[in-house]
């Protein structure tokens, strides 16, 4: 069988069809609001509701086993999503009022979400083995709810992020300055931990909650490295976590390999890639004739230091001939500078 047979009995296969719209929907959705965690430095939040929406899931168990519903992990998704809300309002809570710093806070919720997975799935009649699709990712599992599901979050959280964009960037390049610009600071931070939290719950089928907030920030530090601005960063990233989502899925159709560790790994290699290309791409840069901007700050420094407005156009006219290179071997004095 060809390559383009392989490919071709993918995308007929129902089960392949609801997979890969799964990945999209997630790979574009998730960076979204990957942008304002990495924004606000709260890379590991994802992390941090991962591992509580695994004590979701465990509880999910449990309710399914009392209720006797027919299969055992039939409430797990929707104990995964209360979980992982709940534990996105504890941190931001414990982030804006506690006295306990965040990444304390977020190391407790690690060690938490994982020792309370296992002990309630235990007590559920399970064993730490059923975890193991929740923890890594088990696409090849979904059904048609799980796709309705995960499209109508993915529309919440696009929503959330693309039409709240200006306040949302205004909070989280400086929260002071959105207070005092009348925005409602604390229900905006509420918004962006539950969005949070429905990401990590539709990405887990993906890649699991271990590898979760890799794809919440892994397309988005890809993106700083060659996007000029914070919007083309967002558009930047969704494109590239589509792209890896898809692309690591269909690797593991031809190969019997962990589609969330694919995915994980093949995003990190496109990192690294973009890393060590782009200074080769630029490094000319320093060549290039200074930037006008760049020496009105040098004029305001100078004048906040108390140089002569003169000396300090002197001193300009020095920077750009040696951005241009040209060499004076006795720089010009400025005879109207006072002793």
């Amino acid at each position: 069988m060809t390559f383009l047979d392989t490919l071709l009995s993918m995308l007929s296969s129902e089960l392949m069809q609801r997979a890969l719209l799964i990945a999209g929907l997630v790979g574009v959705s998730a960076p979204v609001i990957g942008t304002y965690l990495v924004q606000r430095r709260l890379a590991l939040l994802g992390d941090g509701i991962g591992h509580v929406a695994l004590t979701g899931v465990a509880m999910g168990w449990l309710a399914g086993a009392a209720a006797g519903t027919a299969s055992a992990d039939a409430l797990a998704v929707p104990g995964a999503v209360a979980a992982a809300i709940i534990g996105a309002l504890l941190i931001e809570f414990v982030r804006d009022r506690g006295r306990t710093s965040a990444d304390v806070a977020l190391a407790m919720l690690f060690y938490g979400g994982i020792a309370g997975g296992v002990l309630l799935i235990g007590l559920a009649g399970g064993t730490a083995a059923n975890l193991t699709g929740y923890l890594f990712g088990s696409i090849s599992t979904v059904d048609s709810l799980d796709v309705w599901l995960s499209a109508g979050l993915a529309v919440f959280i696009l929503g959330v992020g693309l039409g709240l964009r200006p306040a949302l960037f205004a909070l989280c390049y400086d929260e002071e300055f959105a207070r005092a610009s009348g925005l409602p600071v604390r229900a905006l931070n509420i918004l962006v931990a539950v969005t949070a939290a429905l990401t990590v719950a539709i990405s887990m089928r993906v890649v699991g909650v271990l590898l979760v907030s890799a794809l919440m920030i892994v397309p988005v530090a890809v993106a700083q490295l060659i996007a000029p601005s914070f919007r083309a960063t967002m558009g930047v990233a969704m494109v590239l976590g589509g792209i890896v989502c898809v692309v690591g899925l269909s690797i593991t159709y031809f190969h019997a390999l962990s589609p969330g560790a694919t995915i994980t790994v093949l995003a990190i290699t496109l990192y690294a890639g973009v890393a060590v290309i782009r200074p080769l791409l630029h490094r000319r840069r320093h060549l290039r004739r200074p930037d006008p901007q760049h020496l009105q700050h040098l004029s305001r420094v100078g004048a906040v230091r108390g140089y002569p407005a003169d000396t300090r156009a002197d001193g300009h006219a020095r920077v750009a001939s040696a951005s241009r290179g040209a060499r004076s071997d006795a720089p010009r004095r400025n005879t109207s500078r006072s002793a």
